[in-house]
This record gives structure tokens, C-alpha cells and sequence, in this order.
């Protein structure tokens, strides 16, 4: 089965761009993420983290 899916994917011209563009889309996403968390205020994750157990919004459901 690989070998037929390898062997199907290598007549294609060009395809070998995909995995490096799906690599970088990966690894910016996460230092994206990474110096989003370490520069986001304190207050901002104080409260979004009390957010589930706020029973404000409980009357409403």
C-alpha cells in the first residue's frame, strides 16, 4: 500500500514543497502560541481562568 501511495506521490511535480510549507505552519503556530502565553497580563488570565467557575450565567441556561 505505501509503496503504491510513494510511488503515485513521487510522478508528482512540485508536491515536495507541501510538507516543508505544513512543517512551517506548524512550528509558527506554536512560537505564535508560546510568546502569546508568556505575554499575555496576569489580570487577563486571572480572569478568564475564574470563567467556568463564575455561576452568574447558570440562572440563564
Amino acid at each position: 500500500m505505501l509503496k503504491f501511495v510513494k510511488g503515485h506521490m513521487e510522478s508528482i511535480e512540485g508536491i515536495e514543497i507541501y510538507p516543508i510549507i505544513s512543517l512551517l505552519i506548524f512550528f509558527i503556530f506554536f512560537v505564535v502560541l508560546f510568546l502569546w502565553v508568556f505575554t499575555a497580563k496576569k489580570d487577563y488570565i486571572e480572569n478568564v481562568s475564574q470563567i467556568p467557575l463564575d455561576n452568574s450565567n447558570d440562572s440563564e441556561l
